[in-house]
């Protein structure tokens, strides 16, 4: 296994890369237009076109990544998370196509990949669980009736999801129908299913999960635990190695049950079992991540261990000690996303025009992005993840707040005011912990003003011709700017001509998207009546959601279609 090509982009694709060139091997990148010139392609050895702008005509894109491989030698396949990381169709044609799939087997995918198998796994060895529907419901009534049976909060969760994705949690009874409508919606887009079943949701839990390692000779091993649950939008910002404040016979619970889940699967690679750990002691199985984990480095700070070489280790078919490795210190991570805290977080693209972060003894960085990197619309917000260990977990915090102070980012909004905010708060540094997974929604108030938005980012766009060399006839790809250019040139205009367009004014009563995304469905139809503040249209950006409301009352004319790419600022739909 010499020659691997990385599925994905930005930060994991760093990540992998340089663990290729750590153990010897050669990097094949992938990227789409907009990723043309990012950190991942220039540091792989060798990066091929995707020839596209969107997900799915790129990272999604199974015939087009399988060709690449081909073309490139390539002998294995890392996804690392997310796009088709944890899709057993895809690792299907990379083993069809006689390449190594640096992850579990496709069937073990399947399997596990099922939440509603997983949970029926789960119960069969002995792991937690609360009460859930046996299978996917066919419709949002049957999700009411479970929730008259077992009463509220309920979670509408994605039979084939993960990561957040296709969950919705209902607190209401009358909020039943509108939740699962938007869970099938996004499960759909997300996993190609809306199938989605329901189990009763256990209220303020932390979210706490086991990373595991199993061979291909059965051998399963706990390698740690994890905490997770300072989330937004049921997606994670901040983990920490070990979970702190566990009892012993918490720790044997999970660690065991994680073991037993995987071994029962047949579970060869890197993988992590999750669990949600209620204020009353509660514990339940939550799902297993078919991949490795966005906050694996915390794990690897703590026990020494590189989890990629591991997963190149193992797909060769190498052997584990079955012993789980020993402990060592604590590590936080801190997901440094483009998202304006001040603004719930709100996702956004464009430029960064300064970008320079912390050094120093245990502290960290895995980055996908540099001064001068375009953050593009389309894919996540995920700019990079600051690391820190610690001898102890008061020591941790204390370095975690001397490298937070030092990292400065200009041109977007990050979460680093929020990091600022959460590692002095009580909630979070002191005993009992106080933080779970609707802390953020529940209880955390930003400290921080609303940063400026940036202008949505013009993006790498690719035009594509041909040429002739030596007679042969050959694809070539030119950034669009440089033939922009050039026609200005040819027109007269200099470069110092003043061609910026004079922004439209927005008319008053207009339902503006507060981002650079898509719109993803109306709420309210065309000529209906709606009262100020009521739900128009839902927008999606960079793998998340945004409810945009009337700014007024009035009859709603809607002037964007569901399905069309819209820039932050955009006229949706006139209030009158």
């Amino acid at each position: 296994m010499n020659r691997i090509l990385i599925a994905n982009r930005g930060e994991i694709a760093v990540r992998i890369v340089r663990a290729c060139h750590d153990s010897g091997r050669v990097a094949i990148a992938v990227y789409a237009d907009s990723d043309a010139d990012a950190e991942f392609v220039r540091l792989a050895d060798e990066a091929w076109a995707l020839e596209g702008s969107t997900a799915a005509q790129t990272y999604l894109d199974i015939a087009k990544l399988i060709g690449i491989a081909r073309r490139a030698g390539a002998d294995a396949v890392h996804p690392g998370y997310g796009f088709l990381a944890e899709n057993a169709d895809f690792a299907r044609a990379v083993l069809d196509a006689g390449l190594i799939w640096i992850g579990p087997p496709p069937e073990v995918i399947d399997l596990l990949g099922d939440k509603v198998a997983a949970r029926a796994l789960a119960q069969q060895v002995g792991a937690p669980l609360v009460p859930g529907t046996p299978g996917p419901i066919p419709g949002p009534h049957e999700a009411a009736a479970f929730a008259a049976r077992n009463g509220l909060p309920i979670a509408i969760k994605a039979a084939h999801g993960g990561g957040g994705r296709g969950l919705r949690v209902v607190w209401r009874a009358e909020d039943v129908v509108e939740q699962y409508e938007a869970a099938v919606r996004e499960a759909t887009q997300a996993f190609g299913s809306g199938e989605c079943y329901v189990e009763r949701y256990l209220d303020r839990p932390r979210h706490v999960e086991v990373q595991i390692l199993g061979d291909s000779a059965g051998t399963v091993v706990p390698v740690g635990t994890r905490d997770c649950s300072l989330q937004r939008r049921s997606q994670k910002l901040v983990e920490e190695a070990p979970a702190p404040f566990l009892t012993a016979d918490q720790h044997a619970l999970i660690t065991g049950a994680a073991r037993d889940i995987c071994a029962a699967a047949g579970y060869v690679g890197a993988g992590t079992v999750e669990f949600l750990l209620a204020a009353d002691g509660t514990i339940s199985f939550l799902e297993v991540n078919t991949r490795l984990q966005v906050e694996h480095p915390v794990t690897e700070e703590t026990t020494g261990i590189d989890l990629v070489l591991e997963q190149f280790r193992l797909a060769e078919g190498g052997r584990l000690d079955p012993a789980p490795p020993p402990v060592h210190g604590h590590a936080i991570e801190f997901r440094i996303n483009a998202e304006d805290p001040s603004r719930g977080f709100l996702p956004v693209a464009g430029a960064l025009t300064d970008f320079r972060p912390p050094a120093g003894p245990g502290v960290r960085l895995d980055s996908g992005v540099s001064s001068g990197s375009v953050v593009p619309a389309a894919f996540d917000s995920l700019l990079a993840k600051l690391v820190v260990w610690g001898p102890t977990r008061d020591a941790a915090l204390a370095r975690a707040r001397r490298a937070l102070d030092e990292f400065d980012i200009g041109g977007l909004p990050t979460v680093l005011p929020f990091d600022r905010d959460v590692v002095v708060d009580p909630a979070f540094t002191g005993e009992p912990f106080g933080v779970h997974t609707r802390w953020i929604e529940t209880d955390y108030v930003t400290r921080a003003e609303p940063e400026p938005l940036p202008e949505p980012p013009l993006g790498l766009d690719v035009v594509r011709t041909w040429v002739e060399l030596d007679g042969r006839r050959v694809q070539l790809g030119i950034p669009a700017g440089i033939l922009a250019v050039g026609s200005l040139a040819a027109s007269g205009v200099t470069e110092n001509a003043d061609v910026t367009p004079t922004a439209p004014a927005i008319p008053e009563g207009a339902v503006v998207s507060p981002i650079t995304g898509s719109v993803v469905r109306w709420l309210a139809s065309d000529g209906s009546t709606v009262a100020e503040g009521e739900a128009t249209v839902v927008v999606e950006a960079m793998k998340m959601e945004t409810t945009v409301v009337a700014p007024r009352p009035g009859t709603l004319t809607v002037t964007a279609a569901e399905g069309d790419a819209v820039d932050a600022g955009a006229v949706l739909g006139l209030v009158g």
